[in-house]
């Protein structure tokens, strides 16, 4: 019942143009996010009980890449991103290794060639801003597929929190930042070493 009056007070994120906020380049572009990451989780913090709370906790855009045996969330949503997002930046690992002619052992982890695919396409792609918009499309189409049927539901809360994650990180790519990061990853890799993020 708490998630109904949580949810009730939830502005949609349905209506977004998510093309508009992925064609915007830069944070400042005027498209606005209905609610932000802090209001989200005061209402959570308000309406939800310690057990979803602590579940809440778990959700991250983010998931370590190795999955550990004792890792029990207790929600299809969040496992299934987690999973999901681990293949994904394996993938990632994988045509990167390759575009340097490196090794890449993944184990014996399959991944959907579909998703290598997409991971190839992004590698291949100059413009790291483009590859980041290609990913997040990516992520977004994903997280959809794992939208739940009840929107009253603690799955749905949790749906909706990636959602906004997810919408509310294309707000903060700034294309200058995004290209010197890129540039001095991409060096420190090919010179072997670590370079300094001079942001």
């Amino acid at each position: 019942m708490a998630e109904y009056y949580l949810i009730s007070q939830l502005p949609s994120l349905d209506g977004l143009n998510i093309s508009n906020l992925l064609s915007g380049a830069n944070a400042s572009d005027g498209t606005q996010i209905p609610i932000t990451e802090e209001s989200f989780l005061d209402l959570c913090n308000r309406f939800l009980s310690k057990k979803s709370l602590q579940k809440m906790k778990a959700l991250t855009l983010e998931p370590s890449i190795e999955f550990e045996k004792n890792e029990k969330i207790n929600s299809r949503i969040i496992e299934c991103w987690n999973n999901g997002e681990r293949d994904l930046r394996l993938a990632l690992a994988k045509a990167r290794s390759e575009k340097m002619n490196k090794a890449f052992e993944l184990g014996d982890r399959p991944l959907p060639s579909e998703l290598c695919k997409i991971a190839s396409t992004a590698v291949d792609l100059d413009d790291p801003l483009e590859a980041e918009k290609l990913l997040l499309q990516y992520r977004l189409t994903f997280l959809e597929g794992l939208r739940p049927m009840d929107n009253f539901s603690e799955e749905y809360v949790f749906y909706y929190a990636l959602r906004l994650k997810l919408i509310s990180r294309i707000k903060r790519f700034d294309t200058v930042v995004g290209e010197t990061t890129y540039k001095n990853i991409y060096n420190s890799i090919l010179n072997g070493e670590r370079t300094e993020d001079k942001r």
